[in-house]
Formats: structure tokens, C-alpha cells, sequence
């Protein structure tokens, strides 16, 4: 590996083998990893929120799950993915505070899942693994030369999908 690639909050960037991506910090964000196996490019898109259509100050397209995937795969195609090809890998979508409520609001790493998964749905493609959910934060690494995830969590075992 020569160089990883790091995306920050509400963030995203594309890597091509022999380099690798990440991003940290997965709490009820999300993190989505579009892949082509063929070329072995990458992309990784770190969403905070389900919906712009939600939020006034929406500028940002990384931050949300319904802009952020499609905005990534326009950038993974201006470096030669093939849109036919992609894959995804997902992790975050944590319920990091304990509540007693039934505000679909507080809900916000489950609704942060769904929405990933209805977009890749609509996109047609194909949802390949995930470590979503639970009550622990995620840091995870992504290696398109092997088409690996790495998940790392304190206190819990490291995860390959």
C-alpha cells in the first residue's frame, strides 16, 4: 500500500490500489464504501444524516446519504469505475446514547442504515456487507487491492468483510 487516503466528517474521497481509504469516528454516521473490483477503485462517502430534503443548510452533499452516494459515484467514474461494476460495503449506524423515547429523530444511526440501503437499492447496487448498528462507535479502512473492509472498535475484535 502506498498511501491512505482519509475522508473526514460529512466528507468523501476515491483512492485506486495500490492506495487505501478511511474514515473515523463512525458513530450513527455511516460510512459507505463503493467499490469496483475490476479496476480496484474505491470510493468512501462519510454521511451524518438520512435526507437533504430534511435540513435547510443542506450545501453540504457528503453529509447526506441520498447526495453523498450518488455525488461518489460521479467522482469514482471520473477516474475510471465502471457504474456497472459497483459494489457496497457499509459500517456505523450506531445508537450511541441510551433513551427512552419513541422520537423517530433520536433514531438517527438506524435511519442513517435505511436510507444508505434504500439509495443503493434505487441505484441497483448491490449491498455486498455491513457492520451497522449496536452501541459502539467505528473506525474502518478500506484496501481495493483486496476488496477488503477492516471495522476497528475499542474494546472489540477487529472485522474484516
Amino acid at each position: 500500500m502506498n498511501e491512505m487516503i482519509k475522508v473526514g466528517m460529512a466528507d468523501m474521497n476515491v483512492c485506486i490500489s495500490p492506495n487505501g481509504i478511511t474514515t473515523l469516528g463512525l458513530g450513527s454516521c455511516v460510512g459507505i464504501v463503493l467499490y469496483d473490483p475490476n479496476k480496484k477503485i474505491a470510493g468512501m462517502v462519510h454521511v451524518m444524516l438520512p435526507d437533504s430534503t430534511k435540513i435547510m443548510n443542506n450545501s453540504n452533499i457528503a453529509k447526506f446519504a441520498d447526495t453523498g452516494i450518488e455525488a461518489l459515484i460521479k467522482m469514482m467514474l471520473g477516474i475510471g469505475a465502471n457504474r456497472n461494476s459497483l459494489i457496497a460495503k457499509i459500517a456505523g449506524g450506531a445508537q450511541m446514547f441510551a433513551f427512552n423515547s419513541n422520537n423517530d429523530m433520536l433514531r438517527i444511526g438506524d435511519r442513517n442504515v435505511e436510507a444508505t440501503k434504500i439509495k443503493l437499492k434505487e441505484l441497483g447496487i448491490s449491498l455486498r456487507a455491513e457492520d451497522t448498528g449496536k452501541d459502539y462507535g467505528r473506525t474502518i479502512e478500506f484496501y481495493p487491492e483486496s476488496g477488503e473492509l477492516h471495522i476497528k472498535s475499542v474494546g472489540k475484535e477487529r472485522k474484516i468483510l
